[in-house]
């Protein structure tokens, strides 16, 4: 029980149904139903009268479909051994228990619930089924109080001191998703200590709720909240950061929870020999991050330490590297390949009588919330050549996918149709899942109900609902008049192109020489490391010197890595798995071939234009501090006073992003000054502290040991002047709201991390950078050290600012994603191409010049056009840009398309 999250898997897949009504009127009741629906939190519980697994011994199909494993039936246990070379954990994270220290009422109120909770209330397949409103009496709330920071920055017993990362950026997601969702105007607030949105483009999310969408950031630490007689309401008193003293009402509260390790996973590690921190997370070393202290065992995701979803990802892709790299050897000696029923002739398809399949998906409320889904199966039913039609809850999920094959084969269909959400992310799973059932994976079209349907015309569900005919009727229309395409095998060349030797670089070039790939570093100084040559130590405290050294020495001295230092790329040609990059270095040309690249070029320390930079000796930026402190340089000892100022350069209109690791360095710097000279006078000016996860211990240490944490304004002046031959910072303090003035002996500034201009790689590559000049990934969440193009990949400071143990294990993710290519030995390219009929040919060399893949170009000995159908992408620019019409793009022909418009 205390594992449910009542999410409702387990009552949507239970096969018995009953004639009474589901207790919260959503559904026919089932063997398994909400417990205690008034209560929160809410939970599932299994009516054993109506259970076919206790009649019978069999189905277990809650079991099955619980994501937490809290069901568990008592026959289950049984022994199992298993012989492995390496083990990853990544068993995931419990949250904070409010009802521990209940200074909230969390379990006094229905209307107090976790941000978990939250998620439940607002998803389709929760207990409301996606509609926003509070458990105690139905109502839609009109506004809404998040507290961050519970059970996590909190010193008392039963809570962790740490930042749990994630929390402040869960709260706005969450608030503008229930903005989404509200009919009326809902106001939002959240009450924070730091607003902690560090991630990549984190920052504009937050500006956009703060200043586009309304939602108001509270600064104050709430203490408790009364529930108001009779009414539900929630009574929250504040004192607000001018010192004003408020209350106000809100109908619902939701506690952001902080991350802990789960208890029976950390008895676990314990018992073989994992050694854990004071909080039970692995101990670790900052250049080997996801590796713990038992050889042959790495970790990933929220037992690392607190993160959100995108470095989760990373730390899985960077443990299966690591573990990669370790068991190498074995590679393919278990392996299995998967086998696939054969493929339908094509002239058993071509011709014939088209069979089409329609699946029409409610996606929970996403699509059923607005569109009528029954009317839409029976219209669809009605439709030339549709031979078969299904209604699914969740068409992308695995037991819908099972069930979508089998109906191919028994309904005979040579042709299927989708009804669902973008093809953008679910056409690749939904082709897969017509390949299993013997159908030529291009035979298959989706149409965006959810989209085009029921997310744009949400108010007016009667026209959702016919455009989702329309939609329909289209894709029938079009998939009728589609042919099998062939997908041509290449092979792939085995090795790999790293550009960059800074910590990202070596670390992604010596993961993929350990996994036995010949790998070419390019380095465009004189020498390996980048930027971690100008570091003093991690957060942890380690040397970073002294480790760079021994990744150089690494590097070096491996056989498998090409190191080329000083050098130019010139050139870039070829595709995924045959890539041809012309290289200049000591005066040399050199041609690389590789199957993969790895973008690693880092970044560098923003040069202040202000504060008296680069006019007065005694303004430094972190990195300048940071070799004085290397070097040992004595006057440090001889200063009585030092201030940082944070955010120069970030989080400004021209900067509009966080470099996340500056609040940290400046803290670590602070600390060491501390230790030089006790009694120095320390002040760090800053907008908020980020010093997230488990780097929040810095910061309490800091404040014991004496330095002074001041928050300025920055809507207001922050100055620095040399008066009278002293350095003079004047700025308004935030808290006071008075004009405050410091003398100090020196002054550093925490300086942006900026990108590197590299217009010409992302030319060559066809790779896109974002407004702040960072290099895009595929996929924030799924994708993030991939790029659209395929074949190349991305980490380190190209990617974001990020620290070391960041950079390293980012590096090794995208090591983990060039193998996975590098392994497979061929590759297919794709069915959708361009195709040139030389009948129709001009030579007008439009194609060439328009296509930004350049696929077309012309044979020589014909001197027509033709298109080199792996380089060709399917956009169509060519297709439609040809005076002739000689050119057509496979599964969008102009009859098909002509079709669709009809």
């Amino acid at each position: 029980m205390n594992k449910c999250i009542a999410c409702g898997s387990c009552a949507e897949k239970c096969p018995r149904k009953v004639d009474d009504e589901y207790n919260r009127g959503l559904a026919k009741r089932k063997a398994i139903y909400v417990q205690y629906p008034q209560a929160v939190p809410l939970k599932y519980s299994i009516d054993a009268e109506r259970c076919i697994f206790f009649e019978k011994g069999k189905c277990k199909a809650c079991e099955k479909f619980c994501p937490t494993g809290a069901i568990d039936f008592e026959d289950k246990q049984k022994e199992l051994t298993l012989q492995v070379g390496s083990i990853i954990f990544c068993p995931g994270f419990d949250t904070y228990d409010p009802g521990i220290h209940d200074t909230y009422g969390y379990h006094r109120s229905p209307n107090i619930v976790t941000s978990l909770e939250f998620e439940r209330i607002l998803a389709a397949s929760g207990p409301y089924q996606g509609h926003l409103i509070r458990p105690s009496d139905n109502r839609e709330p009109d506004k809404i109080a998040w507290i961050q920071c519970v059970g996590s920055r909190d010193v008392h017993a039963g809570s962790n001191s740490y930042c749990s990362s994630a929390c402040c950026t869960h709260a706005i997601k969450e608030a503008l998703v229930a903005k989404d969702h509200s009919k009326g105007s809902l106001d939002t607030a959240i009450f924070f200590i730091d607003v902690r949105t560090f991630g990549k483009d984190y920052e504009r999310y937050y500006n956009r709720a703060k200043d586009r969408e309304g939602v108001r950031f509270i600064k104050s630490k709430i203490a408790n909240i009364v529930e108001k007689d009779g009414s539900g309401n929630l009574l929250i008193r504040y004192t607000d950061e001018t010192g004003r003293r408020a209350e106000e009402d809100f109908d619902l509260v939701v506690l952001s929870v902080g991350y802990s390790v789960t208890q029976n996973v950390a008895d676990l590690a314990r018992k073989i020999g994992i050694g854990l921190d004071t909080y039970d997370f692995p101990e670790g070393n900052s250049f080997f991050p996801v590796q713990t202290s038992h050889p042959g065992i790495y970790v990933a995701g929220c037992f690392h330490s607190p993160k959100d979803i995108p470095s989760s990802v990373i730390d899985a892709s960077a443990a299966a590297a690591t573990a990669g790299a370790l068991l190498a050897d074995a590679r393919f000696s278990l392996s299995q390949v998967k086998e696939l029923p054969p493929e339908i002739p094509p002239e058993e398809i071509t011709g014939v009588r088209p069979r089409v399949g329609v699946f029409v998906c409610k996606c929970g409320t996403n699509i059923a919330g607005v569109v009528d889904v029954p009317a839409v199966a029976q219209y669809a039913r009605s439709l030339p050549f549709v031979e078969h039609v299904d209604e699914n809850l969740f068409s992308c999920s695995q037991d819908t996918q099972e069930q979508i094959t089998e109906a191919i084969q028994h309904h005979q269909l040579n042709r299927v149709v989708v009804a669902s959400c973008t093809p953008q992310t679910h056409e690749a799973l939904f082709q897969e899942t017509v390949r299993n059932a013997g159908i030529n994976k291009y035979l298959f079209e989706m149409a965006n109900i959810r989209n085009q349907c029921s997310w744009v015309h949400a108010d007016n569900p009667e026209l959702a609902t016919e455009k989702a005919k329309d939609l329909i009727r289209m894709a029938t229309q079009k998939v009728a008049l589609l042919e099998p395409l062939a997908e041509q095998e290449l092979e792939i060349t085995q090795a790999a192109l790293v550009i960059g030797g800074g910590l990202a670089g070596m670390a992604a070039a010596q993961n993929l020489a350990e996994q036995g790939y010949q790998t070419y570093l390019v380095e465009r100084t004189d020498r390996l490391g980048g930027n971690a040559l100008k570091l003093y130590t991690t957060w942890k405290g380690e040397d970073i010197a002294k480790n760079t050294r021994s990744f150089i020495d690494a590097v070096e001295a491996d056989e498998r890595i090409t190191t080329f230092r000083s050098a130019e790329i010139t050139k870039v040609e070829g595709f995924v798995g045959n890539f041809t990059t012309t290289i200049k270095a000591a005066g040399e040309e050199h041609e690389l071939a590789h199957g993969v690249t790895i973008i690693a070029t880092g970044g560098a320390e923003l040069t202040p234009t202000d504060h008296c930079y680069g006019k007065d000796p005694r303004v430094l930026t972190s990195l300048e501090l940071d070799g004085l402190l290397k070097e040992n340089d004595k006057k440090l000892t001889e200063i009585k006073s030092c201030v940082f100022i944070q955010c120069v350069g970030s989080r400004i209109p021209e900067r509009p992003y966080c470099s996340k690791v500056c609040c940290t360095h400046s803290v670590m710097s602070a600390l060491h000054l501390k230790e030089l000279n006790p009694d120095l006078s320390v002040f760090i000016l800053h907008r908020d502290m980020r010093t997230y996860g488990l780097r929040e211990n810095l910061y309490k240490e800091a404040r014991e040991q004496g330095v002074v944490f001041i928050r300025f304004d920055n809507e207001k002046d922050l100055t620095v002047d040399n008066i009278n031959e002293k350095l003079s910072i004047r700025f308004t303090d935030y808290t006071l709201g008075r004009e405050a003035q410091i003398e100090p002996d020196l002054l550093v500034l925490a300086s942006a991390i900026a990108p590197r201009d590299e217009e010409f790689l992302a030319q060559q590559f066809k790779i896109p950078v974002n407004e702040d000049g960072f290099f895009v990934e595929a996929h924030v969440k799924l994708r993030p050290v991939d790029f659209a193009v395929d074949g190349v990949f991305l980490c380190g400071l190209a990617h974001s600012p990020k620290s070391i143990d960041e950079s390293i294990a980012q590096a090794q993710a995208a090591a983990a994603r060039a193998v996975s290519l590098l392994a497979q030995k061929t590759i297919y390219t794709s069915g959708t191409i361009a195709m040139v009929n030389p009948l129709y040919c001009s030579t007008c060399g439009v194609c060439v010049a328009i296509c930004p893949f350049k696929a077309p170009g012309f044979n020589e000995k014909t001197g027509l056009a033709e298109i080199n159908p792996v380089l060709c992408k399917g956009c169509g620019l060519c297709v439609a840009s040809c005076r002739s019409g000689a050119i057509h793009l496979n599964g969008f022909d102009e009859a098909q398309i002509m079709s669709m418009i009809r």
